[in-house]
């Protein structure tokens, strides 16, 4: 079947609608959601019972791009600074120097496999290289799985920050397969350019954008999370356009933009969740119409070989090397190594050499497609039992509750106070947004005079304003006695 304009939307809506409802079930027989949706894609295909002739790697590459920039804004914006830090450079040793020792190991591997030129091979290994955010953050949060030692934030900065890493290195080995006559210094400027111009337009656009969202008074509450996309889309092309990073810049934008105090952010934080799955189930229903599983099957053997090559040597040997300067247990190690998802970000890297015209792309692109499938079904159904055998898992007692997970989930507080604003208090004339309540705490309503105000982010208080607080305990009492300054507890 053709896709027209008269039956897109109710094709869409219906692989959409099948996606969620077998998603829901997924997971009690293990299997993770994002190989069904792949799944369902390519039985929706050409080869499959659905009979949908999808062959444009150009459009699937622009529904790739724009689903990565959701799915990375949102994790960013989940990211908690607070639990990020500790482990900062561990973090980004991996993102940088991990994923460069992925591609070269793996890289040569294939090189002593297969027909492939060293650059070939350079780019195949280079494609794979990261691990994929989309898939790391679905399965870490679907499974719900807490881990001890900062090893969840360890692993969420990892995916969400060393996709820019493997974009480079992309680029870079096509640019070598395509001029075979340039040299790999060559190429170093360039992978200057994009990841130091990438990292500064986030930051930039990053506190632009905190001005911009608290400062505009749009009048609808409903208008934030759109004006919030509409920044995210203008951080990733202007970075792009300039030479930068985009995919590096709008994560630091989001990373940013979650830890700090924004108008409605509740609203905003909610849509992009919903977003991210929205995107998720949009990417990989794309890509499995994309790919034809006949012209699979040739590959699979050496593209199973690949893969446990990758999942058994290479990862490790990225992760291994790349922390080898940091006190970490052996444990840890093993775990961060196994948790080396390969999702949808490597088959949107592969659509590269074949908008490119290379000689073997058709042939990466197929054996890309089974290492990411291989991937998610071999590690990302394992993910809990290695947790419980390398004893990395906290006991479901004792998992924390994120700042985020405050906002989306609306979890109920413990104690209600009435707290009135004294005239000379710090609060009299300010935003409540500019006020950086604690995240323990939330103002419900505010008694002025003999009226009621429902307050939001862009509220003044006003002296005399009796302020109805919904607290944690009374440690968040105290935190919020601090914040308003000379304050009085009715």
């Amino acid at each position: 079947m053709d896709l027209t304009i008269e039956n897109i939307l109710l094709v869409g809506s219906l692989l959409l609608f099948i996606s969620i409802v077998v998603g829901k079930t997924s997971y009690k027989f293990g299997v993770p959601t994002l190989i069904l949706f792949l799944a369902i894609g390519m039985l929706a295909g050409s080869d499959g019972i659905g009979g949908i002739v999808f062959d444009d790697p150009k459009l699937a590459q622009f529904i790739g791009i724009v689903s990565l920039n959701f799915i990375l804004f949102s994790g960013g914006l989940d990211t908690n600074w607070n639990a990020v830090k500790p482990i900062l450079r561990e973090g980004l040793v991996l993102s940088t120097l991990g994923v460069l020792l992925t591609a070269l190991s793996l890289g040569t591997f294939v090189w002593f496999v297969t027909d492939f030129t060293i650059y070939e091979s350079m780019l195949l290994g280079s494609i794979v290289s990261s691990t994929d955010a989309a898939a790391v953050f679905s399965i870490l949060r679907s499974k719900n799985l807490a881990l001890k030692s900062n090893l969840r934030p360890t692993l969420e900065l990892e995916s969400g920050s060393n996709d820019p890493m493997a974009y480079v290195l992309t680029l870079a080995f096509l640019t070598l397969v395509i001029h075979q006559d340039q040299s790999i210094v060559s190429i170093i400027p360039m992978f200057l350019k994009q990841m130091i111009l990438g990292g500064l337009a986030g930051f930039a656009f990053g506190k632009l954008s905190k001005i911009t969202i608290n400062n505009i008074k749009l009048g609808f509450e409903g208008l934030y999370p759109v004006l919030v996309i509409s920044l995210m889309f203008i951080t990733f092309s202007a970075t792009d356009f300039v030479g930068g990073n985009g995919f590096l810049a709008i994560y630091i934008c989001a990373v940013y933009l979650g830890n700090q105090d924004l108008i409605h952010k509740s609203t905003i934080l909610k849509m992009f969740d919903g977003m991210a799955w929205l995107m998720q189930i949009v990417l990989f229903l794309t890509l499995g119409l994309l790919v034809f599983p006949s012209q699979i099957i040739p590959y699979m053997g050496i593209g199973l070989l690949i893969s446990l090559f990758l999942i058994i040597v290479a990862r490790p040997v990225g992760v291994f090397l790349s922390l080898m300067f940091f006190k970490m247990k052996l444990r840890r190690r093993v775990y961060i190594s196994w948790v080396g998802l390969r999702g949808a970000v490597p088959i949107v890297f592969a659509t590269y050499p074949l908008l490119a015209g290379i000689d073997k792309a058709h042939i990466i692109f197929n054996i890309v497609f089974f290492i990411s499938v291989t991937s998610v079904l071999i590690q990302g159904t394992t993910l809990s039992i290695f947790s419980k055998w390398l004893n990395v898992a906290l006991p479901e007692e004792v998992k924390p509750i994120t700042g985020s997970d405050r906002y989306i989930l609306n979890l109920p507080k413990s104690e209600m106070e009435e707290i009135s604003v004294a005239p000379d208090s710090f609060a009299v004339g300010k935003r409540i947004i500019d006020l950086h309540f604690p995240q323990s705490a939330f103002i419900v309503m505010i008694k002025r005079d003999t009226k009621f105000v429902r307050p939001g982010g862009s509220t003044v208080i006003e002296a005399n304003d009796i302020l109805v607080v919904l607290l944690d305990n009374e440690d968040s009492l105290n935190e919020v006695n601090e914040v308003l300054a000379k304050s009085s507890v009715v």
